[in-house]
Formats: structure tokens, sequence, C-alpha cells
């Protein structure tokens, strides 16, 4: 494992993990599900490109809620991958809702973000073209509205 892996809280993590699947090739590991009947996923873990996802089901009793109510979720999980153009559109096909599509952007990767069906905002990306830092720097000021005078 890595030190740092994600751990998505979802409602319905079961269809997640399924979206997951669908959208972005996902291979599930593990799913133990609450042993109450419910349904209920306590854990579940994937892998997207072979980095691990861990996955929980919401439980509001114990203060853990997922995404979905939000108007947007305040981390973005990053994917490269090896074709965004149709990485996206599968992504799309399977649910996800589009809040850019993808774009060659000035720091040399094609890159697009969605929100999948459970909340959670996802930026994919392929490497198109190197960029050396100071090009990058110069690129930022004209697509942030700068003015060619900021330094």
């Amino acid at each position: 494992m890595p030190a740092v892996t994600p751990h998505l809280v979802c409602r319905n993590a079961a269809e997640a993990i399924e979206f997951y699947k669908k959208a972005f090739g996902a291979v599930e590991q593990v799913r133990m599900a609450v042993p109450d009947g419910s349904g209920k996923l306590m854990h579940a873990m994937i892998r997207i490109g072979g980095s691990p996802v861990m996955l929980v089901d919401e439980f509001p009793d114990f203060g853990s809620f997922g995404p979905q109510d939000l108007p947007a979720s305040p981390v973005t999980l990053h994917h490269y991958v090896e074709d965004v153009d149709s990485a996206f559109q599968r992504a799309i096909d399977a649910g996800a809702t589009a809040k850019m599509p993808p774009q060659d952007m000035f720091w040399g990767d094609r890159y697009g973000v969605l929100r999948d069906p459970f909340g959670h905002s996802w930026s994919l990306a392929t490497h198109i073209r190197d960029v050396p830092p100071e090009e990058a720097i110069e690129a930022s000021k004209s697509a942030m509205g700068c003015p060619e005078t900021a330094k």
C-alpha cells in the first residue's frame, strides 16, 4: 500500500464500485458488508490503474457522510490515462457528469474534470508534451487572465 490512499465515503458504496468498474476499469479487491444484512459496506477496496482506493458507505450516525449533498466536492482525485478523451467519454457513458471537457492545457496535459454519481470530483489527464517550468508559469498568466506585466 502507498503512504496515502484515497478513502471515499459513498452513499451506496456497492453501486459506486460498479460505477468505478464501468467508468475507470476498476478491479474489486475486497468487499466487507455490515453483518446486519443491510447490504451497506463497512469496507471495500478497488484498484484503478493499479492504485488502491478504499470505499465505505455513509454512516450518518457516526458522522460519516459522502459529498452527494454538497454543491461540489472539496477534493479531486486525479487519474492519468493513456487516452483522456476516450476515458472521459467512458466515465460519462457510465453516469458521470462533465464539469470541464478535455482540452489541451498550458502545463502539457490534455485534461478534463467530471463529477461521479456519488459526488466525487475526478480530473482525467493524458500527458501530451513536456513544458519547462518557466514556460508554464508564463502561460499560466494568460490562462488565468493576468495582465502581461504580471511577474
